[in-house]
């Protein structure tokens, strides 16, 4: 099961931008109690509505989930060849 927030024994993660917030909320719940956490987050006005159901791979469906993949792995090779152009030429100075 994915989940934006996964608590593990004595371990608590969480990925995505607003997952962040839901990561936050929920360490708050357990350290000051469900009300510190509810009353953070109506201050904050949290109230997340995307405009598109395709924040998953599953929900997003196997083509754009496949180009999402695909424009990721040409932007990791991008980087890797820039670092690599860097790391070269700090070498040669």
């Amino acid at each position: 099961m994915e989940s934006r927030v996964v608590e593990d024994r004595n371990r608590i993660t969480g990925g995505g931008v607003t997952a962040g917030i839901d990561f936050g909320l929920t360490l708050l719940a357990r350290l000051r109690g469900p009300e510190a956490a509810k009353t953070a987050q109506l201050i904050m006005e949290y109230d997340p509505v995307p405009p598109f159901n395709v924040g998953s791979p599953e929900a997003a469906g196997p083509d754009l989930a496949n180009r999402g993949r695909a424009q990721v792995r040409a932007g990791n090779e991008k980087m890797r060849r820039l670092i690599a152009e860097r790391k070269k030429s700090s070498a040669e100075r």
